[in-house]
């Protein structure tokens, strides 16, 4: 795909329903760095992608924050690590077609990069910090609450705890041709209070490590963290990865817990 001209960054904002002046700067957003390598003067969403971040974060911990007002600092911070999560942000770019949009390489592209849940989720929050900067925050805000509409109305109806597990393994079985291996590592609290901790291996390399009241709350946690790990990994082949994974650790972690899962 080459870069887009302004006619046709006019129907993307269209099309995405924001008022977006500079065109430069939605380009922008939409450049991943492979591309870089096939246009010389293009520039990466990057720094975009760091700006929409924190933008994103504060936008998702206001609103959980004003809309319920009897829920605690944990389940705040829980329902927030699942709101921005890689997989979420990366199932509402889809959503809005960004997908199809994304500036890659030809490399990139052949080797599954429109389908890549980093580059879809780095996507997103570059995106937003477009709207912020051209728009204000309140049109940050209202993109934001509106892209992510269906995990908000999960989390009001605490169903937001997504089947990480299932991804997970679609993207092992893809790559590797092999399912990841969930093993208890230790429980801890009274027997009507435990709390599990589980790690998620393949091949006998941890990808992850989660806690949970419930051994499958304690899985999908560690199938979440594993995600980022197997997206990094999934360009290089055969498997190679730290022996361990600290919980907590992932290229997202700065997202206050983003790796947690209730």
């Amino acid at each position: 795909m080459t870069s887009f001209d302004t006619k046709t960054l006019k129907k993307i904002a269209q099309k995405l329903q924001v008022d977006i002046t500079d065109y430069s700067l939605l380009q922008q957003a939409l450049t991943h760095r492979s591309y870089l390598g096939e246009a010389a003067e293009a520039m990466s969403n990057e720094r975009l992608e760091f700006l929409g971040d924190s933008v994103l974060g504060m936008v998702v911990a206001e609103y959980l924050y004003t809309q319920f007002p009897d829920r605690t600092e944990g389940d705040l911070a829980k329902a927030k690590a699942v709101a921005v999560s890689e997989p979420v942000l990366a199932e509402s770019a889809k959503s809005l077609g960004l997908a199809d949009m994304i500036l890659m390489s030809s490399g990139e592209e052949a080797s599954g990069g429109r389908k890549r849940l980093s580059i879809l989720s780095d996507a997103f929050e570059a995106l937003v910090a477009v709207i912020y900067l051209d728009c204000g925050m309140d049109a940050a805000r209202q993109f934001v609450l509106r892209a992510l509409e269906s995990i908000l109305v999960d989390i009001e109806r605490k169903e937001h705890i997504r089947d990480y597990k299932s991804l997970l393994q679609e993207h092992t079985q893809g790559i590797y041709k092999r399912p990841p291996r969930y093993v208890v590592v230790a429980e801890t609290g009274a027997d009507h209070d435990k709390t599990f901790t589980v790690e998620v291996s393949l091949d006998d390399v941890v990808l992850g490590r989660g806690e949970g009241k419930s051994k499958k709350q304690a899985e999908q946690a560690a199938a979440l963290q594993a995600l980022e790990i197997v997206e990094q990994m999934s360009t290089r082949k055969p498997l190679a990865a730290p022996a361990q994974v600290p919980a907590g650790q992932g290229k997202k972690g700065s997202r206050g817990g983003k790796n947690e899962q209730p």
